[in-house]
């Protein structure tokens, strides 16, 4: 089954970026990520780029299960509280994460997060599902309880932080000639509404494109963050999702002032 991904990362209105991104693609597997150094604490890039390395490292083109990432991303937390324990200036360092593994060869996939970084699998061009994170923010919208003004970056799980179950991990399923998967930070994700990126999916016959198309939206926003994804192509997606009529489109097209 083809695969074709874009990636791309953007400091946004902060002086450093802290978000890394990764893919490796080979012909029995994939893998594809983006992590967010934790803000509030020295060490984030640290981490995010740590957390990165480990898991890219293990993603070497072989056979793998899902038993295998969830070790590999053990062995990512492992490796930040290693480095913690070297350099106490970095004692509280951290990261988000959001991974996505695909077994080419059986045609699965499933993903990893921790934090506010997200998944977002899309079928047929609309929201199939999307992470959950792991923010106070959440917690009270899970509970029903107004949660306007809450800070969403408040976070109470994140790779190297003290959780004792830091990350989520989603069931395997079985891949669709068309599926699509957006892995993002905060940064990103944040600036964009679902039915937008979804409008996007639709206008657009590559994964570059809907990047730059969801980037065009984004910049109409007041960027603060790091802004990063990976977008992920299973197969023939521009088959089912271009856009027929362009009715619901005119945030993502040139302004006429």
């Amino acid at each position: 089954m083809k695969i074709n991904h874009a990636s791309t990362s953007q400091t946004g209105a902060r002086e450093s970026n802290q978000d890394e991104t990764g893919a490796r693609v080979g012909e029995h597997s994939a893998c594809f990520l983006v992590c967010d150094g934790v803000a509030g604490t020295a060490g984030g890039e640290q981490a995010a780029r740590i957390a990165r390395d480990v898991l890219l490292t293990h993603a070497d083109d072989r056979p793998f299960t899902a038993c295998d990432s969830k070790a590999w991303v053990e062995d990512a937390e492992e490796a930040i509280r290693l480095a913690q324990r070297k350099n106490l200036n970095f004692e509280r360092m951290s990261t988000t994460l959001a991974a996505l593994f695909i077994d080419r060869d059986r045609q699965l996939a499933w993903w990893a997060h921790a934090g506010d970084s997200r998944v977002y699998h899309f079928r047929r061009g609309f929201i199939h599902s999307v992470t959950r994170d792991h923010s106070l923010a959440q917690q009270l919208k899970d509970a029903g309880v107004d949660n306007t003004g809450i800070n969403s970056n408040l976070l109470y799980n994140a790779l190297g932080t003290e959780g004792t179950q830091p990350v989520s991990y989603s069931e395997v399923m079985p891949l669709e000639d068309g599926d699509v998967f957006l892995v993002c930070t905060d940064g990103f994700w944040c600036n964009l509404q679902p039915g937008e990126m979804e409008q996007a999916l639709r206008m657009v016959s590559s994964p570059h494109e809907w990047l730059a198309l969801m980037h065009k939206a984004i910049n109409r926003s007041e960027k603060k963050d790091n802004l990063s994804a990976v977008a992920v192509w299973v197969g023939s997606p521009q088959d089912t999702t271009l856009l027929q009529s362009m009715a619901d489109s005119a945030r993502f097209l040139p302004s006429r002032d």
